[in-house]
């Protein structure tokens, strides 16, 4: 029996890389222009970056981690995010020392062990956007600007910008001391999620899928009516840049985020197109996280954008692969020939191939129209004699001869 990709993990086949290429092209070009820098960080990390930023009592730190032990005794965690990481980069390597802003992205895959379904794996990919250093609403908007441009560009439909404060330390700890006691008085009515959560995270209730729960939750004592002074002025700030930027939003007020080091602004952009996991891309600011790992007392902003569900709505732009040219070379002596021409014609970007083997016409032709192949060039030893090579437009199927001291500059011509 073959060995299986393991559940929840999934293989990136070649008909997919052309779409994957497009997205990190399109969004390494929208960080240009906002004047970002690329980092990689490792995603294995020290299990306390996680369980300090996130939060112990999350669903992601209690239920959903890659943890394990390593032979020098120490907890390790696949990245279940990226942000706790990179942040951790930040104050190790002393990054704002450099500059009182950064400004930085990644991209790649994260782990988080949940039940796989469509638009949700195991193994997981974001691109990711850190803003550093500043508390100005402004920067909250440019997040957020980045992840409308990068979506707009693709050329996605049927998008929605949620967005919501959760207010800073001050208020938002008088909010959940309310919340709390709210939730004792419906404690028997919530599902035993809900009840878990209640105690240790309450905000998380209002992220509860079951519609039982939902309905409780919308009598609930909203975070909005506790908001203060310097928190409403940011918001206000925020929407009216929106406002400018013409990007359409509404104000969910059930809007949290699950990661403990959220603070004020939190944002999701939902598309209409996937169902149940409907969130594209998604952020907030985390003003308390680079004190909380070790670093200075800074304030930060930034967004994730799945790629995974982003390539679930860009499935009908999927082409099939192919080819610029296929030598159809006939012989040993051809082989030979060609391959000069070949090395040309790959330094100049064309995409050419042969078969390896010694193969007939008809093989070969079939060979080449399952690499999707525009153009074949055929040669044997007749056309050697002749000097002279047949190119045959896979379209149309148009075919004519070449002078074999021409065939470079006409394939130049023709093939792009």
């Amino acid at each position: 029996m073959p060995i299986r990709a393991v559940r929840g993990f999934k293989d990136v086949l070649p008909d997919e890389i052309e779409l994957w290429h497009r997205v990190e092209s399109i969004a390494r070009s929208v960080f240009k222009s906002f004047g970002l820098n690329e980092i990689r960080i490792p995603v294995l990390e020290k299990t306390e970056i996680f369980t300090r930023s996130i939060g112990e009592f999350t669903d992601i730190v209690e239920k959903e981690m890659y943890t394990f032990t390593d032979r020098s005794g120490d907890s390790l965690t696949l990245r279940p995010e990226a942000t706790a990481g990179l942040v951790r980069a930040v104050s190790e390597h002393r990054l704002l020392t450099q500059s009182p802003v950064l400004k930085l992205f990644t991209m790649g895959p994260m782990f988080r062990h949940e039940r796989p379904q469509k638009g949700r794996l195991r193994q997981f990919h974001q691109i990711n956007v850190e803003v550093m250093g500043t508390k100005a609403p402004l920067s909250d908007v440019e997040v957020i600007w980045m992840a409308w441009d990068i979506l707009e560009h693709l050329g996605l439909r049927g998008l929605s910008l949620e967005i919501n404060s959760l207010g800073c330390p001050a208020c938002r700890s008088i909010y959940r001391n309310d919340l709390k006691q709210y939730l004792e008085g419906i404690f028997q009515d919530l599902c035993s999620d809900c009840q878990r959560r209640s105690k240790i995270n309450p905000l998380r209730v209002f992220d509860c899928k079951n519609e039982a729960c939902r309905k409780i939750m919308r009598n609930a004592p909203l975070n909005r009516e506790y908001l203060c002074t310097d928190c409403v002025d940011h918001l206000e700030k925020v929407l009216s840049f929106l406002k400018v930027l013409e990007i359409p939003f509404v104000i969910n007020p059930y809007l949290v985020r699950g990661l403990d080091y959220y603070a004020m602004t939190t944002f999701e952009i939902v598309s209409s197109d996937l169902g149940a996991q409907s969130t594209v891309a998604a952020g907030g600011r985390y003003d308390g996280l680079l004190k909380a790992l070790g670093g200075p007392d800074l304030p930060g902003v930034g967004m994730a954008i799945g790629i995974d569900r982003l390539l679930l709505l860009l499935e009908k732009d999927k082409k099939e692969s192919s080819i610029d040219l296929f030598i159809a070379a006939l012989g040993n002596k051809a082989r030979e020939k060609v391959l000069p021409w070949i090395r040309h014609w790959r330094r100049q970007g064309l995409t050419v191939q042969m078969s390896y083997e010694d193969r007939g016409l008809k093989a070969q032709m079939k060979q080449a129209g399952r690499a999707g192949a525009s153009f074949v060039l055929i040669l044997g030893d007749e056309e050697l004699h002749k000097k002279q090579v047949v190119l045959r437009n896979m379209i149309n199927r148009d075919q004519h001869e070449i002078s074999a001291d021409d065939v470079i500059s006409a394939v130049n011509s023709l093939v792009r």
